[in-house]
């Protein structure tokens, strides 16, 4: 087996030389470090990860927690998070939140496993990350908010995404409507809601309780809210989902009731891939995901280089993308 004895004598240098490369040690000459590198290649040598980690203090490992892998939207951010983490030479582990996945994170990299976590998902109620943070542990926020808390977040302007569906849904003379939201501990429902259900408000169109709904961003709860608002005498001339994910679950009711687009609207938020496609057109909110992931990989790695930087919020604008799900009659 190659050691770094062996890496050490071709390339004419001490051990704690190779040790101070495989570091990524700025004191070095480029010509030493070439010359080590080139050394590793040749021999094919590959550092022992668990002694590095003992030497270093750091893994070469980040964790992610996601939400929901069957909603794209966490697939597409985790696709560009791994790929952005992976350029800068990190592997990842990914957590799929349920079941304690939070405190699983947390627990990682309190005990050093990980040199840092994102979450993509992220709720005012946990004691844990909030201890976590306090203790300076590298940690990103992605997608929701948790206000207080001192930690990198990035977000988008949820509030203002859902005003702009109100202030479309009212121009095109849709003042009967309901809102699907996910739950109430989420920022970006909260924030979705909020400027939706305050801007109708404002307008002079309240949206009444009883076409409120929490569908705790699952497909198959939103399309049974769908199917039971289609059974009223009095069913909305629109619906506002705060994911596209209960959008689909939205417009897959409305196909097995038979109901035509123009006799309900339906508007997701995200704009996922899918919701481009013939079979969805979805009208929806555009956040930039893919640019809310590098942003927050690029934090957690600015991280981790300067532990001493302050806590930075990036926010990302939303445009409203209109599709056949809002065909005119």
């Amino acid at each position: 087996m190659v050691t770094s004895r062996d890496v050490a004598e071709l390339a004419g240098v001490s051990q704690a030389t190779v040790s101070r490369v495989m570091s990524s040690s700025t004191k070095l000459a480029p010509a030493t470090k070439a010359r080590v590198q080139a050394a590793m290649e040749t021999l094919g040598y590959v550092p022992h990860a668990g002694a590095q980690a003992m030497k270093t203090r750091r893994t070469n490992t980040i964790g992610v927690v996601v939400a929901d892998l069957a909603n794209p939207f966490y697939a597409e951010v985790l696709d560009e998070l791994t790929g952005e983490l992976d350029l800068a030479g990190f592997r990842v582990v990914i957590w799929n939140a349920g079941g304690g996945s939070h405190d699983d994170a947390l627990k990682a990299i309190g005990e050093h496993a990980v040199d840092g976590v994102i979450f993509t998902t992220a709720t005012e109620d946990s004691l844990e990350l909030q201890a976590a943070v306090e203790k300076n542990s590298p940690i990103v926020l992605i997608n929701r908010v948790v206000e207080g808390l001192d930690c990198d977040q990035v977000t988008s302007t949820n509030m203002a995404g859902g005003s702009a569906v109100a202030d479309y849904l009212l121009a095109n003379g849709k003042k009967r409507v309901a809102f699907i939201g996910g739950t109430e501990n989420a920022s970006t429902s909260r924030d979705r809601g909020r400027g939706f259900l305050g801007r109708m408000a404002e307008q002079g169109h309240a949206v009444p309780e009883h076409l409120r709904f929490r569908g705790g961003f699952s497909h198959d709860t939103s399309a049974q809210i769908m199917t039971d608002l289609l059974g009223r005498a009095d069913r909305p001339q629109a619906v506002f989902c705060a994911n596209d994910h209960m959008a689909f679950g939205a417009l897959d009711a409305l196909r097995a009731r038979r109901v035509p687009a123009q006799e309900c609207w339906i508007i997701g938020y995200d704009d996922v891939e899918m919701a481009a496609w013939d079979s969805f057109s979805l009208t929806t909110v555009r956040q930039p995901s893919r640019e809310m992931a590098r942003a927050g990989a690029r934090l957690l790695l600015e991280r981790l280089h300067s532990p001493e930087l302050s806590p930075r919020r990036v926010s990302f604008d939303c445009d409203l993308i209109v599709r056949g799900s809002t065909e005119l009659a």
